[in-house]
């Protein structure tokens, strides 16, 4: 009797504790973190979705974030000629705020200039790249708006290269992210922005040497934060764009006037990781064949190779969309293990990888045999060419 009594109480105790972990394990996943900012933004750059978002589609003032955009411009411009531009500073590029105390006279190279404003948030190098490249403000503002347009920032207008404030300069949580999203697709971007530090060498003079240091505390402070830009004005209050990374999925995250961005940032990032991870795709292509022309067998059977991985929030992959790039037919012969083509993966339009397609068989070549007349011609053929 005891024994029952104990039995029945253990059963209890894990039945409770079994039903309280998951209740636990439920509301930290699906508990959203409170942000202070006055907008924000949580972008999944593999799913092409936003994770959270608070007047995200609200048109605000962007301060120094702006020069996200410049630089990505500055360095297309350097990629274009294939070649580092020399920018000669003169006294028009000088700006009020933050700078990287560049005098009239100096020389230094086009990505240095890009380097510095992403560190140290100068404006003195913004305004050197848009005249460098725009051949004027004006210029290079309407250079800046036309790619916000083909990105797709529907609600981004841009006046300043520096992001100072402006009539008619804002922009929105939402769009910063997929601006975000852009540069980060370029190496050379990617490359000076997660920087902790870059040191110039001016070409002239040719004696100084300059370090300046990254602003952005996260690459410091949170271990997947691979990319960001800081930012600061009276009307815009602070700003932050970061991009972070962990086990191939890569968010970004977005706060304007906000108080609290670095703390945000993080609270965020681990909102987003805790509840995302990378799934194999492992779809199923049963049967999949390709006509063969020529061949001892009509039809060659075809092997998928390794499916990439997809990321998914509840293990649910049915979205997926598959694209087969295989061709209508093949040619005899076809050697066992020959690449026919692939299949590329998409999770809401976005790119999600690809897998090759190979022949299962081999297929010779199919002689064709001949009739007796044929032999004959062939025969007073070759007599006559003689």
């Amino acid at each position: 009797m005891l024994k029952k009594i104990v039995k029945i109480f253990l059963c209890v105790v894990l039945s409770v504790y079994s039903a309280s972990g998951f209740a636990v394990k439920a509301a930290a996943e699906s508990e959203i973190p409170v942000i202070s900012a006055y907008a924000y933004a949580l972008y999944c750059v593999n799913t092409g979705e936003f994770l959270l978002s608070g007047r995200g589609d609200e048109r605000l003032p962007m301060a120094s974030t702006t020069k996200i955009m410049t630089a990505i411009l500055g360095i297309e411009a350097m990629q274009a000629d294939n070649n580092e531009t020399v920018v000669t500073i003169t006294p028009d590029m000088y700006a009020e705020g933050s700078s990287m105390y560049l005098r009239a006279g100096e020389k230094l190279l086009m990505s240095e200039l890009v380097g510095g404003m992403l560190m140290v948030s100068g404006n003195d190098a913004a305004n050197a790249v848009a005249l460098s490249v725009g051949g004027s403000f004006e210029g290079f503002a309407e250079m800046m708006n036309n790619k916000a347009c083909e990105i797709g920032l529907l609600d981004t207008s841009f006046v300043t290269a520096s992001g100072l404030d402006a009539d008619g300069h804002y922009t929105t949580a939402c769009d910063l992210a997929r601006l975000m999203e852009y540069c980060m697709s370029n190496s050379l971007f990617r490359e000076i922005d997660k920087s902790p530090s870059i040191t110039v060498n001016f070409v002239e003079p040719d004696s100084k040497v300059q370090t300046y240091y990254n602003e952005n505390r996260l690459l410091r402070e949170y271990e997947y934060c691979i990319a960001g830009k800081t930012g600061y004005t009276d009307k815009a209050g602070r700003t932050l764009v970061s991009c972070a990374e962990k086990d191939g999925i890569r968010l970004i995250a977005v706060t304007l006037n906000d108080g609290d961005d670095w703390n945000d940032h993080k609270n965020m990032y681990d909102y987003g990781f805790d509840r995302l991870y990378m799934q194999k795709a492992d779809i199923s292509f049963d049967d999949l064949s390709i006509p063969v022309v020529g061949g001892t067998q009509d039809t060659a059977y075809l092997n998928v190779g390794e499916q990439p991985s997809v990321c998914t929030s509840n293990g649910d992959i049915s979205d997926v969309e598959i694209v087969y790039d295989i061709p209508k037919f093949l040619y005899a012969p076809v050697a066992q293990g020959d690449v026919i083509g692939k299949i590329r993966y998409y999770k809401n339009g976005v790119y999600a990888g690809e897998s090759e397609v190979y022949s299962c068989d081999t297929i010779l070549y199919k002689e064709t045999p001949t009739s007796f007349i044929d032999n004959v011609l062939s025969f007073f053929k070759r007599i006559l060419v003689k």
